[in-house]
């Protein structure tokens, strides 16, 4: 008999649903990776003037970093409200956050209008795009896979983690379009503002989409529940606290999980940028078209792994990302050395491709391991802490590597630990496959028992058919 709560909604339902949350995450993402390719390609310039062209992008990548600093926070805030009133009222303020933020980067003076004040605004809106962001995530995969059913979660929560190589595909496009088509010297003067300003554009396309889906089935059940003890007289903690008491080994591996694919991703894209126009003195399309290239591969194969890990399992298949990156660190930099544009290409597209093992099945992942009542701060808390020690830093510590030992090397090592980090974590971890999102506390996640046939039953011996989706 197929549960109510932990049913998949008809196709055309889940298909609607997943459309939702990829365009809101794709918008988001737009605005958050444009920030970073700026920080590269202009920021520096134009709000970090400096004679020393390394110094400039370091201050610009420092800025970058403010962004992630305010994810946490973000994640804490939107999970604690996302957990008491619903995943789809935060992921709408949580986009207009966001693209109020961008918009209002692309009408900003720069340094060499208002001095000291330019630097300052850029900031304070990098931190509203990092708070918008850090509630982001959690609630666009959270709708994703309390939604879809057990057996296909992996696939379907996939396609939100897409939105992010969708939004550094669209704000690569947008800058690599311009620069050429543009001149260096009308680029710097305006040209970089319009992708900022074509934010607005695409935040209304995605509050149109994301408005017309339903709220969580999962979290409404919880929520009645919840509601009937508060009427008996039972008291609920906030669910920060309930995670911190609860949820710290959770919180630790979601941690670990995250680092090497943090860092990885954003050494794989923003620091690209920086490497291959700077230390190579390759034109700053070589390195956008590069990216392209490798994000549109992206694109296309999170899903793949995110199936894969239906197959399989979360653990295996993180497994093949993680170790592969660890090796792939040190090749990755040798190719991009040969200064010749298809290997480059390749180079990114093969870092990307093995980001993507890491990345597909990690929102099924994170949402498996914690309960209803607390899953989006949980999730978050995780996700969003591992932001700020892997990707808020990975640009800034790969620049200060590369700027004191004018070499790659350092940076090679540096990506290969965090990966080796991963790795061990997901290796001690327990796979999280077919666990009913409805059913809560250590009985959530059972061995899989085989049926005379080989198939796999549910996650505590239940028909296989209440895990189609």
């Amino acid at each position: 008999m197929v549960s109510p709560a932990t049913a998949a909604p008809a196709g055309s339902g889940i298909r609607r649903i997943v459309a939702a949350s990829l365009v809101g995450t794709t918008v988001e993402w737009y605005d958050f990776f444009l920030y970073g390719s700026a920080a590269a390609l202009v920021f520096n310039t134009l709000f970090f003037p400096s004679s020393d062209p390394l110094t400039g992008t370091v201050l610009a990548f420092l800025t970058y970093a403010v962004g992630f600093v305010a994810r946490p926070l973000g994640g804490i805030v939107f999970g604690h409200f996302g957990d008491r009133t619903g995943r789809k009222k935060l992921l709408v303020l949580s986009l207009l956050m966001m693209g109020g933020a961008t918009f209002a980067m692309g009408l900003l003076p720069t340094h060499a209008s208002i001095g000291a004040g330019a630097p300052l605004l850029l900031t304070l809106l990098r931190l509203i795009q990092g708070f918008a962001l850090g509630g982001e995530w959690g609630g666009a995969v959270l709708l994703v896979s309390e939604h879809g059913g057990d057996r296909h979660r992996g696939f379907w929560a996939s396609w939100p983690q897409a939105g992010a190589p969708g939004g550094n595909l669209l704000a690569t496009g947008v800058l690599a379009l311009l620069a050429a088509v543009q001149s260096e010297e009308a680029f710097l003067a305006w040209g970089w503002r319009i992708p900022f300003l074509l934010s607005g554009v695409l935040v209304v396309i995605g509050l149109w989409i994301r408005i017309s889906v339903s709220e969580s089935p999962v979290f409404l059940a919880a929520r009645r529940a919840a509601d009937e003890q508060a009427a008996a007289g039972v008291a609920e903690k906030p669910p920060v606290l309930q995670v911190l008491r609860t949820g710290r080994r959770q919180v630790l591996t979601a941690i670990g999980t995250r680092l090497g694919e943090n860092v990885s991703y954003y050494v794989l894209t923003a620091f690209l940028l920086v490497y291959v126009t700077t230390h190579l003195g390759l034109p700053k399309s070589a390195a956008l078209n590069a990216v392209l290239i490798g994000s549109a591969v992206h694109f296309v194969t999170i899903p793949l792994w995110g199936a894969l890990s239906d197959r399989i399992g979360r653990r295996p298949v993180t497994l093949v990302g993680a170790v592969g990156m660890a090796g792939w660190a040190f090749a990755f930099f040798a190719l991009l050395d040969t200064e010749s544009f298809p290997v480059i290409a390749s180079a990114v597209t093969v870092g990307l491709l093995l980001h993507g093992a890491m990345y597909g099945p990690q929102a099924a992942f994170l949402s498996e391991m914690f309960d209803t009542k607390v899953r989006y701060s949980g999730a978050s808390m995780g996700s969003q802490l591992a932001s700020v020690i892997g990707g808020a830093l990975a640009p800034v510590i790969a620049v200060e590597l590369l700027k004191d030992y004018g070499s790659s090397v350092p940076v090679s090592v540096y990506l290969s630990f965090t990966a080796l980090v991963t790795a061990v974590t997901v290796f001690a971890a327990r796979e999280t496959r077919g666990r009913d999102l409805a059913v809560d506390g250590p009985a959530a996640v059972l061995p899989r028992p085989r049926t005379p046939g080989g198939v796999p039953s549910g996650p505590a011996g239940t028909p296989a058919d209440r895990r189609s989706g």
